[in-house]
């Protein structure tokens, strides 16, 4: 006799027909989902590289980038943006040690300080997905979402990250996640530029119709405003804004002017040739102001050079009191005290570009360049 058929209930085919519906809709949500579009790889603590460079150095590695943080060594890595993400390199060999990527977004910005990578991706046409990384391990430490034009830029400062557009600037905490403040522009004016420093957050504006600048300092942490100067610049004036440490510094044409950080009033003037790079940073207390191949060592009590190198870029403190900058030169880096301007020593090189920032960890000296980073030893 022939076997019998027992068949399912029709039940049991609408709950095999739904859990496989449910199974499909769950591999498509998750092929196009920012969990399956982020790799990252994480690595132990670096350790503290031994020694420091020999007499004479030479290319050791290179790393392509782009966008760069303007400190790019922390924690014992050499952290570097990409396109679509952020990688911790070995200082010594240029060895990828851990990375956190994105395929399904752009990367906006990313900047170093207090020992994270924040960086910012564009997922539309917005800057509106953050991620703090250890800079020494790659380990995420927060993620949140944000608000910013897809043509902000970030930077940062000890404790403060600094996001800037036309329309405004927005600061957050680097270590937590939390959004500190907000300022706009007020209607008819743009923001030129915005930088964080130890004074706080200095602001570039201009206003329709006005023959003047005006120069706003807000303080970092609460956003309230300090003081506010009008700086006269034609309105085709090439104006910058350089930095906002002990004194806060702002190119227009061929004169960089600074100004004190308690009231704004101008303290002193250096002369910057047309086409001359013109940067700014801080060590030891004093304000250094690079003009072309000039570099001064600005005294914020008096407004004065306290003592002057040549230079082909901008050095980053080093030592363990941050009392030497390693300055680069045509010829190679040379050390020298940060305080006094003298020579501590040199390492000569070949094949240093222009426009860099040197820095040393160990044996090793970095040149961070707008687009690549070096490696000398």
């Amino acid at each position: 006799m022939p076997r019998s058929t027992v068949r399912p209930p029709l039940r049991v085919w609408v709950w095999i027909a739904a859990t496989l519906a449910l199974v499909v809709v769950a591999a498509l949500l998750w092929r196009g989902s920012d969990a399956a579009a982020t790799e990252s790889t994480t690595a132990a603590p670096a350790d503290a590289l031994p020694g420091a460079p020999a007499g004479a150095v030479s290319p050791a590695w290179s790393a392509d980038g782009g966008p760069m943080p303007v400190q790019v060594v922390a924690e014992g890595r050499v952290v570097v943006g990409a396109g679509h993400g952020v990688r911790g390199l070995d200082p010594l060999t240029g060895r990828e040690a851990w990375h956190y990527t994105r395929s399904n977004a752009r990367l906006c910005g990313v900047t170093v300080t207090d020992g994270v990578a924040v960086a910012v991706f564009r997922t539309a046409d917005r800057c509106d997905e953050a991620v703090a990384l250890d800079a020494g391990t790659g380990v995420r430490v927060w993620t949140r979402n944000l608000s910013l034009r897809g043509d902000a830029v970030l930077s940062s400062t000890t404790s403060i990250v600094l996001a800037t557009s036309p329309t405004g600037v927005l600061t957050f905490d680097p270590v937590g996640n939390n959004v500190r403040w907000r300022a706009g522009a007020p209607g008819g004016c743009t923001w030129l530029s915005a930088v964080a420093g130890s004074a706080g957050v200095a602001v570039l504006q201009r206003c329709a119709g006005a023959e003047a600048v005006q120069l706003r300092l807000y303080d970092g942490f609460e956003g309230s405003e300090h003081w506010t100067v009008d700086v006269p610049a034609a309105e085709d004036a090439d104006v910058a804004l350089l930095g906002a440490d002990a004194l806060v510094g702002v190119r227009i044409d061929g004169e960089v002017r600074l100004f004190a950080p308690d009231g704004g009033a101008l303290r002193g003037t250096l002369p910057a040739a047309p086409g001359d790079a013109v940067q700014q940073t801080a060590a030891a207390g004093l304000v250094l102001v690079r003009t072309g191949d000039t570099l001064s060592a600005i005294d914020p009590a008096g407004g004065v050079p306290r003592w002057t190198a040549p230079t082909t870029g901008l050095p980053a403190a080093t030592g363990d009191d941050g009392t030497e900058v390693v300055v680069p030169t045509a010829d190679g880096f040379v050390r020298r005290d940060a305080l006094t301007g003298a020579e501590l020593g040199r390492w000569a090189a070949s094949e240093v570009p222009p426009d860099g920032t040197a820095t040393v960890s160990g044996p090793v000296v970095l040149l961070r360049l707008d687009d690549e980073v070096r490696a000398y030893r």
